[in-house]
């Protein structure tokens, strides 16, 4: 091979060597270049925690806050602070007719009652509120425009916690079978601004129960319970229990200020719904 051809095969093999090492070089490179960092997602936020309302308060624990308030009355102690009672819902249910019927002519405003009626082929059931728009414990919300109507209802036997009938164990000597005044009620209060539709002005809560066929309705073995059910509301003072005594040896009478929502009369013993109001 003449030295020119020699010459110029040892210059085209080594630029192609130096090409190759380039090649390679390149490729070494990119292999030790670091992988890209995963992308993670982010936490999702927190969500606040769902606080549960407090359950509503019932019977017993009405009238133990009732009887707290009878007790500071009488003590002369005046509560400082929120009231505790103020927004909070109750459902409380009051035992009647657990003795027998009562004549609509005996009926007392503010008290459940049941009688027979047609010959007995018919219970009639009723409620009457009190109207205490004008009794000295609503005198100072009415006289200031923040209440316009003040209905009542007595909690019957306030002595009782339970919701069922009493028992009927038979009087000793001395006893005698006058029912105690009432002490304790809840008083369903209208603003000026409150619609009216459900305010009762004077008409009673009433139902009749029929018989099947021939067959006569007959009261349940445990009578019936009157259901109150709404929310607590306050007097102008803040409080929500209102109390008033004509002395110290006289037991307070004990007012709950509310906004109801719901009356009804159940079966005492089964609780089943027989009516309600809304």
């Amino acid at each position: 091979m003449p030295p020119a051809d020699v010459k110029s095969s040892l210059s085209f093999l080594a630029r192609a060597g130096a090409t190759v090492a380039v090649v390679l070089l390149a490729g070494c490179s990119r292999g030790e270049e670091p992988a890209p960092p995963q992308k993670t997602a982010a936490a999702p936020p927190e969500k606040p925690p769902v606080l549960a309302p407090p359950p509503a308060l019932g019977r017993a624990e009405l009238l133990d806050a009732m009887d707290d308030a009878a007790s500071a009355y009488a003590a002369g102690v005046v509560p400082q602070g929120v009231d505790p009672l103020v927004g909070r819902t109750f459902v409380v249910r009051t035992p009647f007719g657990c003795m027998g019927p009562r004549s609509e002519k005996e009926a007392r405003p503010g008290l459940a009652r049941w009688n027979t009626a047609s010959q007995g082929r018919t219970i009639e059931l009723g409620l009457a509120p009190a109207d205490w728009t004008k009794t000295p414990l609503m005198a100072s919300a009415v006289t200031d425009k923040v209440w316009e109507t003040v209905e009542g209802y007595w909690i019957d036997r306030p002595w009782l916690k339970t919701e069922t009938c009493p028992a009927t164990p038979q009087a000793g000597a001395g006893f005698t079978a006058l029912p105690s005044p009432q002490t304790m009620g809840l008083a369903a209060v209208f603003a000026p601004e409150d619609s009216r539709l459900s305010r009762r002005k004077g008409r009673p809560y009433s139902f009749t129960v029929r018989g099947s066929g021939d067959v006569l309705p007959l009261p349940p073995p445990q009578g019936y319970r009157l259901v109150l059910e709404g929310r607590i509301t306050a007097f102008p003072d803040g409080r929500a229990v209102n109390c008033r005594s004509e002395g110290p040896d006289q037991r307070p009478v004990c007012i709950l200020a509310v906004q109801l929502d719901r009356v009804a009369f159940e079966d005492g013993g089964t609780g089943a719904q027989i009516s309600e109001w809304r």
